[in-house]
């Protein structure tokens, strides 16, 4: 198998994520069940995460019924589980090199929304290749969704990934595109589907607990500097609110936002406020197709 110019210990690295991540998803899914709480979740997948040697690419994300990303536990959330479709997302990174996946857990009785993402991610995956366009690969999870009688979420998609950067180019479409890049020996890409009954766009919502440090630059409040001084552990890569020692930190956090050294992710909702469905793999492209660091996730019992 050969994978372009990456070299071996990057490689490595992307396997032990992916091996790390396929374990603590597999156990953190097992845990959602009606009357357990949120947090205990993500904390459960963060600590397993840490204690394992690796680190976080972003904080573990948990959306709830029309919510598609960026939604994680507040502090001292107590928002337990209940009859509700579940997204568990969660990317690990050894030594910035990243493995990002997601699964969904459905007490809605909803099935097919679930299945629908997943045969739409298998079959995305079984045609990347060098030379393959996004387009292409686009235009499976289109047909499969479609072919259930969904929806893609059109305006989210699958993306690059490289070392302490889990959302770089080139996107991965969730529809057919005529005209798109190709796909080069040694991309390493998560592909994502996003599957609803709604009409397949998501807008921002109103509450943000996931942020990320994208400027320097100084600030005259004391609580604002001391939040500044703690974004230094997570490596510029996202981070969560409920990290921060300081438990008064969302001012700070308000007031770096307004310096532009910190910007937020607000919860993404669908358009419509209809269930959505996601799966996710990252994969490495081949010479001859592809190698799935996060296999063996789907499909669950």
């Amino acid at each position: 198998m050969s994978t372009g110019s990456l070299e071996d210990d990057a490689i490595d690295s992307y396997r032990e994520a992916g091996a790390i991540l396929v374990e603590t998803l597999t156990d953190a899914r097992e845990m959602i069940e009606p009357g357990v709480t949120q947090l205990e979740v993500a904390e459960y997948a963060e600590d397993a995460i840490r204690e394992a040697g690796a680190g976080l690419a972003f904080p573990v994300n948990i959306s709830i019924n029309e919510e598609a990303s960026h939604a994680t536990p507040a502090r001292d959330d107590e928002t337990t589980f209940g009859e509700e479709m579940v997204c568990l997302d969660i990317g690990v990174h050894v030594d910035g090199y990243i493995a990002d996946a997601a699964v969904t857990v459905d007490f809605t009785g909803t099935d097919e929304l679930v299945e629908a993402a997943e045969q739409a991610l298998d079959a995305a995956i079984n045609v990347v290749g060098p030379g393959v366009e996004v387009g292409a690969v686009g235009r499976e999870i289109e047909a499969i969704i479609d072919s259930y009688g969904y929806t893609p979420i059109l305006n989210l998609s699958g993306h690059g990934v490289e070392r302490y950067d889990a959302h770089t180019g080139p996107n991965i479409p969730n529809r057919a595109v005529d005209r798109s890049v190709e796909l080069s020996v040694g991309d390493v890409i998560a592909i994502e589907p996003f599957a609803t009954d709604g009409r397949g766009k998501v807008g921002e919502g109103a509450v943000e607990e996931i942020y990320e440090q994208v400027g320097d630059g100084t600030v005259r409040d004391r609580r604002a500097r001391q939040v500044l001084d703690e974004l230094e552990r997570f490596e510029e890569l996202p981070f969560a609110a409920r990290w921060l020692d300081n438990s008064r930190a969302e001012m700070a956090l308000r007031r770096l936002k307004m310096a532009d050294i910190v910007k937020g992710y607000p919860v993404l909702k669908e358009a419509d406020g209809q269930l959505v469905s996601q799966a996710e793999h990252t994969l490495i492209v081949t010479e001859d197709g592809c190698e799935v660091t996060t296999a063996g996730i789907h499909p669950f019992d």
